[in-house]
């Protein structure tokens, strides 16, 4: 069951990311929260999300706009770290609430407080349409280079903010898509470097096989999401991906996933 649902999540997800821009994160973060602590799994999606990355920019990366990714990727790379070093230090913190439920001991940590208010807050920003269609003009693109670093460091949800600000940007669908994938490569490469040695230093026991499965998944994505590129509009993708964040948010609130 494991390896079906990360797996099919990264896949799917990273379909209509390579559309969007946005949404592997957000959607495979839940999926790997179901069997490891937040932190791991923050750490984990990063790494599926880093390399998805790096197989995008090998299908597209010619077409990324240098000047975006200057004015945006270099201060999402400083707030990235900065967002990492807090998520690592709200993962040290003791228990908000603790309390029994059907005979288990439930905590309520301020990382997981952190993390799921996050993923509420960037699923109703997909959701909700007065949210959703807001962009910025590219003059704020360092605004939001820093933004979708900072989150991104911390929660890893760090798409939404970047599709708002790049949409403004004057760029084709190609370069956006491309331009999206440099960036959210540079936000990924700064925090892995706090995350890893982190996780290392705990002696966290990680499911490599699975790690490598969602990878796989994700590329397989990716793959298809290239090829079909130019049959799907930008607004029917964007469609797509609040559809599925919907269904990702019931389960969360149902308690299915």
């Amino acid at each position: 069951m494991t390896y079906l649902v990360v797996c099919s999540v990264a896949l799917f997800a990273s379909g209509l990311t390579f559309f969007s821009g946005f949404g592997l994160g957000t959607l495979l973060l839940p999926a790997f929260a179901l069997f490891f602590p937040i932190e791991h799994a923050v750490a984990l999606t990063a790494v599926v999300h880093f390399l998805n990355g790096l197989f995008k920019l090998a299908l597209v990366g010619r077409h990324a706009d240098r000047r975006a990714v200057l004015r945006f990727g270099v201060p999402a790379i400083v707030a990235s770290l900065a967002g990492a070093w807090l998520l690592l230090q709200l993962t040290d913190l003791q228990p908000l609430v603790r309390y029994a439920l059907f005979g288990h001991d439930v905590r309520v940590t301020p990382v997981k407080l952190a993390v799921g208010v996050l993923l509420a807050a960037f699923a109703l920003i997909e959701l909700l349409p007065v949210t959703r269609d807001v962009t910025f003009s590219a003059r704020y693109l360092p605004i939001g280079g820093a933004l979708s670093g900072f989150f991104g460091g911390l929660s890893g949800m760090q798409g939404a903010l970047r599709s708002a600000f790049l949409l403004k940007a004057g760029l084709s669908k190609e370069a956006f898509v491309a331009t999206g994938a440099v960036v959210a490569c540079l936000i990924d490469f700064s925090r892995l470097g706090v995350y890893v040695p982190a996780l290392l230093a705990t002696g966290a026991n990680l499911d490599y096989l699975l790690l490598g499965a969602a990878v796989v998944s994700a590329f397989v994505g990716a793959y298809f999401g290239n090829r079909y590129l130019q049959k799907i509009t930008m607004r029917g993708v964007q469609a797509i991906v609040a559809l599925l964040l919907l269904v990702v948010a019931l389960g969360l609130v149902s308690g299915v996933l």
